[in-house]
């Protein structure tokens, strides 16, 4: 049996049976946190500049964007899964450094409402989504990461996995579902190693993709079943020969989504170690940031080279600035979307403390990398002292996750400037109780 067919036929007896309880509300909290990253991500680029490149295939379709504009399921999944992307908000997966929320949760909510599906089957799509491309991601491992885009090339399989389920795709559709998409899959890091919008955009082309391979299956369209493990398959091009056997072992008893990391910061979650890290030790010190005379972060070698800006000039390049952030969050206290706006970007407090801060590649820290996220800190201050503080793993991670009114309250700070909050709360209330919902 081939890998997609394994994964496929995982799908296929999920399907038919109960969603454990734990997995369904963790499943509600996956959705919950997606809204939050795609609402404000919709109202700014490069969503808006999609909304007009797109302008046809706009107000007519059975899909709708984040404020209800109308849309075909494919334009819908690609301006919904870009906007979900654009704030640095989104969920990861720890083990795969991959985003899934983004592409797998806007190509299930794409295929829901042009099919009809209720909340129930919603939330099994974007199960299986999560579940199907997190193993596809941790097994292509760190090799991967090198030069791709998790979000964009795994993101594929999510998108499609979650459509197909949602399509009603057998087992034989399904794994050409999977195997299409897998030719598909693209997204290159060197994209956004300078300012660009590329980087969302991996996550709308994987969205846009997943459902394109699930619709192109549904009518009978085939892949190349063994593209997964083959001699010039996914695996051997993109990775070092992973382990898919180990990939599927747990699949159906281990539910990765129960796993996930929300993000408590604005930026690259690379960074959050680091950030977290900081306020502690400034806090256990009791210092001002006019009070540091110098920052020593010692992190894993990836927050370097994708968090790596030295010097940046727009909001893009400072969410991936570890300098910016870090001196963002020990000046003002926090890492919000306020730290990103043109008069903090220019703040001078900021701009004198980056200048204090040096980084370096940790080799303890980098040999646990992905599985764990850590940062080893040291401020020195101006009358002398110095304080050194480990930061093991980073807020929001599963071993120190958001606790639900957390999350409630990241939704509600990112969602009410879009919405306004009576349509905010409301919003909430519906997610929470999603799979009572006879549509979406």
């Amino acid at each position: 049996m081939h890998v997609v067919e394994r994964f496929a036929e995982f799908a296929l007896a999920f399907r038919a049976r109960p969603i454990p309880a734990e997995v369904l509300h963790h499943a509600k909290r996956a959705v919950i946190d997606w809204y939050a990253a795609l609402l404000p991500g919709a109202v700014a680029a490069p969503a808006t500049l999609l909304e007009k490149a797109f302008a046809e295939d706009l107000d007519r379709g059975g899909a709708t964007l984040a404020l209800g504009r109308k849309a075909t399921a494919r334009t819908a999944a690609l301006i919904n899964a870009s906007a979900a992307h654009t704030m640095e908000v989104d969920d990861i997966y720890r083990d795969a450094i991959y985003h899934p929320g983004a592409p797998t949760i806007a190509a299930a909510l794409a295929a829901a409402q042009e099919s009809g599906a209720n909340g129930e089957a919603f939330l099994r799509g974007v199960i299986v989504g999560y579940e199907i491309s997190t193993r596809i991601g941790a097994a292509m491992g760190r090799a991967h990461y090198r030069y791709w885009h998790n979000t964009g090339t795994i993101g594929s399989f999510g998108a499609a996995a979650a459509a197909g389920v949602i399509y009603g795709l057998d087992a034989k559709r399904f794994a050409h579902a999977l195997a299409t998409v897998a030719t598909f899959a693209a997204g290159l890091q060197q994209a956004f190693r300078m300012d660009s919008m590329s980087k969302p955009l991996h996550a709308g082309h994987a969205a846009e993709a997943g459902l394109l391979a699930a619709l192109a299956a549904r009518e009978g369209v085939t892949g190349s079943l063994d593209v997964l493990e083959g001699e010039a398959g996914f695996g051997r091009a993109m990775s070092d020969g992973p382990d898919w056997g180990k990939a599927t072992a747990t699949l159906g008893t281990d539910f990765h989504i129960t796993r996930m990391t929300f993000k408590n910061h604005a930026c690259c979650g690379h960074t959050f170690a680091a950030i977290d890290g900081a306020l502690e030790l400034q806090r256990t010190l009791g210092v001002s940031a006019a009070d540091i005379a110098r920052v020593h972060v010692g992190t894993y070698r990836p927050a370097l080279e994708v968090a790596g800006y030295e010097y940046p000039a727009t909001p893009a390049e400072a969410r991936f600035s570890l300098k910016y952030v870090v001196a963002t969050a020990l000046t003002h206290g926090s890492v919000r979307l306020a730290a990103f706006e043109p008069a903090r970007l220019a703040d001078p407090a900021t701009r004198t403390l980056m200048a204090r801060i040096d980084l370096a590649v940790d080799a303890e820290l980098d040999a646990t990398f992905p599985g764990q996220r850590a940062a080893r800190v040291a401020i020195e201050t101006r009358d002398g002292r110095r304080g050194e503080h480990l930061q093991p793993t980073r807020k929001g991670d599963p071993d120190m996750p958001l606790s639900d009114r957390e999350l409630e309250e990241k939704f509600l700070e990112l969602a009410a400037p879009v919405q306004g909050e009576t349509a905010a709360h409301a919003l909430a209330a519906r997610l929470w109780r999603l799979e009572r919902s006879p549509s979406v």
